[in-house]
């Protein structure tokens, strides 16, 4: 089968496409055609290894010192169940569904085999393939830190960065939950997130939101421009600081905060859990979600994909179409 392989870091030059042994499902595992994958900002940082300061020798010790452990990128994919180990219960040949690996990538591939209590579950039947291979990394995303920040129905939400990928994710999500939003982008991307239910929109070209006299129940920073000590003055008492990107000592200077301030800030990343991407099929069934997409690149393309998330400039997701029923 091919692949999309990488045998060195850095640049998105160093992606090609190579001819791989192909999976064999064990007695637990389903053999997964891939249809349509994306190139996320994890993919960049994890092929870079442009990671937040202080998390550089932990990339190496994760993912490989001097050259990559797992050459497979891609985090989330969709596609339908080729076969399935003789112990499978849970799928069937044929089914339409959609994964996420998170950490331990392999989704830039023709085929992938994961375990059935995996982060997998059912494509929503209203979504492309295209559509459905997005719902994962943004939306478990802003789902955990939601759940870990306890987002409450009437609060004041900030969400920095909510045009990309998680960011768009968590507009749509926010809004679900009964949230009132305030949305921080360009102005060019204003369109959009209102578009996805923010209530306010800052463009951080011309407003600094730590400077407009307002404060938030939460504030989301997807993007890693607004740590605790630009922000706090930012959020009301018992305010919650959602770091989805941060440095180290954010992370670990986050327990300090809780015990010493009236604040308290939520690190660290979201887990791979079936369930919640379960909850985002059944969201997305319902028209509450909907993954957006930049732009569709063919697989036999995908330099251009991280070309594209390289930028930093990307509106929602890139998707990568592997198989021709993906749009």
């Amino acid at each position: 089968m091919k692949a999309a392989i990488y045998r060195r870091y850095g640049s998105p030059d160093v992606i090609e496409l190579a001819d791989v042994t192909m999976p064999v499902p064990k007695d637990h595992e389903v053999l997964i055609r891939v249809y349509a994958t994306t190139v996320t900002s994890g993919d960049w940082r994890v092929r870079s290894l442009v990671l937040p300061r202080g998390f550089g020798w932990m990339g190496r010790m994760i993912f490989g010192f001097s050259t990559p452990r797992q050459p497979i990128l891609g985090t989330e994919l969709s596609g339908v169940i080729e076969s399935v180990g003789s112990a499978v219960t849970m799928f069937k040949p044929g089914d339409a569904v959609f994964a996420f690996t998170g950490a331990s990538m392999g989704c830039h591939a023709e085929y992938k085999c994961l375990s059935q209590t995996a982060a997998i579950a059912h494509k929503p039947a209203n979504l492309s393939f295209a559509e459905a291979a997005a719902l994962s990394f943004g939306g478990t995303t802003a789902l955990d830190f939601f759940r870990r920040g306890q987002l409450k129905s009437g609060e004041r939400v900030l969400i920095n960065g909510a045009s990309g990928g998680v960011g768009s994710a968590a507009v749509q999500l926010a809004k679900h939950f009964g949230a009132h939003i305030t949305a921080v982008c360009s102005g060019s991307n204003r369109d959009l997130v209102t578009s996805l239910g923010a209530d306010e929109v800052i463009d951080y070209n011309q407003v600094d939101f730590t400077k407009n006299g307002q404060a938030y129940d939460l504030i989301m920073d997807t993007v890693g421009t607004a740590p605790y000590a630009r922000c706090k003055g930012s959020l009301t008492e018992g305010g919650r600081l959602l770091l989805v990107l941060g440095d180290l000592a954010a992370l670990l200077h986050a327990p300090w905060i809780g015990m010493t301030t009236k604040h308290r800030v939520v690190a660290g990343p979201a887990p791979e859990r079936a369930e919640d991407l379960r909850e985002l099929a059944t969201l997305a069934e319902a028209g509450h979600f909907k993954p957006i997409i930049d732009r569709r690149i063919p697989f036999t393309n995908i330099r251009d994909a991280h070309h594209l998330v390289d930028t930093g400039r990307k509106k929602g997701n890139v998707i990568v179409t592997v198989h021709s029923s993906a749009a």
